[in-house]
This record gives C-alpha cells, sequence and structure tokens, in this order.
C-alpha cells in the first residue's frame, strides 16, 4: 500500500512537449500553419561562434505547448528505438478539434494516419513531416467513463469517421476557436513495459489507470492518461542514441512541496536529477529526458 507522498499531486498536469527538429522552417510550418499553434516566443539562440540552435515555442494564447530547437546535424530518429510515439493535444469543444482536423484535411492530408473511439475521448492521429506521432483529441465527461472491477478505466479503439465527425462538428460554428488546446497525454515509446511501470508509477509517482493490448496508460489525478508506454515498435530497445525527434517531456506540479516530495522519491530509487531549484530533470530507463516545475 503507497502512501500519499508516494504519489504526484492530483492536479499534475503536462507542460510543453520539445521538438529536436532537422528542418526547422518545415516543422514550424505545419504545427503553426496546417495545427494552428501560434509562436508564442521565438528566443534569439544564435550567438556568434557558439552555434546554438534556434529554438521557437508554439502554443494557444500564452501557453506553450510544443518547443522546436533546431538540431540540423542529428540523424532522423529511427522507428524501432525509444523515444516519442505521439504527443496529444486537447481540445476544449469537438468543434475546435474538427476546425483543425479541417484544416489537416486541406493543407496535409497526407499526414493523417488514423482515428479511433476510445470511450473516454475521440481521437485523430498524425505524423508530422519528421516523423513524429502527433494525437488531435476530445475528452467526454468523467460522469461518462466507465472502470472495470480493479478500478481501472475502459478504453477500446472503435471505428471513427474523420469525414463525419468534420460535418458534424463544423469548425466554422460559433463556438469554434474559443478554447485554448493543452497537451493533455504524451505517449511514449520503450524497450519493456515493466521497467517503464518501475520508473513511472513507483519511482515517479503515477497511479495505473489501465493496461491494453502490451500499453500501460498512467495519470495523477484519476485521468485516464497523463502518460502512457508502448512497445509496439520498440521491443527490446535500449537507450536512445542522439537523435531528431523527442527531446523532452515537461510535467507541472502545484508547488514546491511537490518538488521536493518528487526529488526525495527519486533519491530514494537512486534516479539522479539535474536540480536548479525551480525544476528537477531526470531520464527514464531510455534516456527519454523528463523536466518536472510547478505550475506558476
Amino acid at each position: 500500500m503507497t502512501s500519499l507522498q508516494d504519489r504526484l499531486a492530483a492536479d499534475t498536469a503536462m507542460g510543453p512537449v520539445t521538438l529536436l527538429v532537422g528542418n526547422l522552417d518545415v516543422q514550424l510550418h505545419y504545427y503553426r500553419d496546417v495545427l494552428g499553434l501560434t509562436v508564442v516566443e521565438r528566443p534569439d539562440e544564435r550567438i556568434e561562434g557558439v552555434g546554438r540552435p534556434d529554438v521557437v515555442v508554439l502554443g494557444r494564447g500564452s501557453t506553450p505547448l510544443l518547443v522546436l530547437r533546431h538540431f540540423p546535424d542529428l540523424p532522423p530518429t529511427q522507428r524501432s528505438q525509444a523515444g516519442l510515439f505521439h504527443t496529444a493535444i486537447l481540445f476544449d469543444t469537438r468543434e475546435d478539434l474538427a476546425a483543425t482536423l479541417a484544416s489537416v484535411a486541406h493543407q496535409a492530408p497526407q499526414s493523417y494516419v488514423g482515428s479511433a473511439d476510445h470511450l473516454v475521448s475521440e481521437a485523430f492521429y498524425l505524423t508530422d513531416p519528421e516523423g513524429n506521432g502527433v494525437e488531435l483529441y476530445w475528452d467526454r465527461a468523467r460522469s461518462d467513463w466507465q472502470y472495470d472491477a480493479e478500478g481501472h478505466v475502459v478504453m477500446d479503439a472503435l471505428l471513427l469517421d474523420p469525414n463525419d465527425f468534420m460535418a458534424r462538428y463544423d469548425g466554422r460554428a460559433a463556438n469554434a476557436g474559443g478554447g485554448r488546446p493543452v497537451v493533455g497525454h504524451v505517449h511514449l515509446q520503450v524497450g519493456d513495459v515493466p521497467s517503464a511501470r518501475s520508473f513511472y508509477v513507483d519511482a515517479l509517482g503515477f497511479d495505473v489507470m489501465a493496461e491494453w493490448h502490451g500499453a500501460l496508460f498512467v495519470s495523477a489525478g484519476g485521468y485516464h492518461h497523463h502518460l502512457a508506454v508502448n512497445t509496439w515498435n520498440s521491443a527490446g530497445a535500449g537507450p536512445r542514441a542522439s537523435s531528431l525527434g523527442l527531446g523532452e517531456v515537461t510535467l507541472t506540479v502545484p508547488g514546491t512541496d511537490d518538488i521536493g516530495a518528487l526529488r526525495e522519491r527519486l533519491a530514494h530509487h537512486r534516479i539522479g536529477v539535474q536540480d536548479d531549484g525551480a525544476t528537477v530533470a531526470f531520464t527514464d530507463p531510455w534516456l527519454n529526458v523528463v523536466r518536472v516545475r510547478t505550475a506558476a
């Protein structure tokens, strides 16, 4: 039996995801002009003689969702290596989701790879120009979620017609465009699920919400999942080689006490951290970088 201080706070949430990209212009066009994100910040990190990468922070309003860091000399990520499966962007309304999906259909239909009704959510899957997975989704109300005998949320992958969805929830409707999407969850590729459970549940402090078709879904506060892991493409994968793709995953916790409790848990599990006093950063067994900071 675990104690409360062994778990992440109930209102833990996902922060921005960092991608290391080879062609910044192409990736910026996709996420800004196709998916409708806006440039929140573009700090000039080009220092003469140092060669630091260009950075673009994308989001909606002042909320960052995605950080693109330009690393043109890195090799492409391999489908079989550990890393990012997809970044999942959560929309307030079906109308906003439909509007973005219509933009994909008009400007980049080749990036669409599938869809599913997961019972807790309706989701559409894309692949960006450099092979990073993207999910666009909308959640059903928690009161409509179902649970099994073990208290795990019930999910499925039922047919969901994107054309019917766009027709039913026309993005031109009056209530479209008012919401601000957030990073709802992140799905990772790992080498094996038991090691991922030990890291993300036992050490980091997430709760198991579901196990489904070789994937593990974990969260804080009873959400269907803030983070998922699978081995569908990456079974047996070892630590990641340096490549394009995932740079880091960010979590936000309510306050400094939560950072302190996490720091103690990680030390107990002999997980090394980089600690600047405001955030802690560490790597999972596959060298995926996780950064945790306070919501403020």
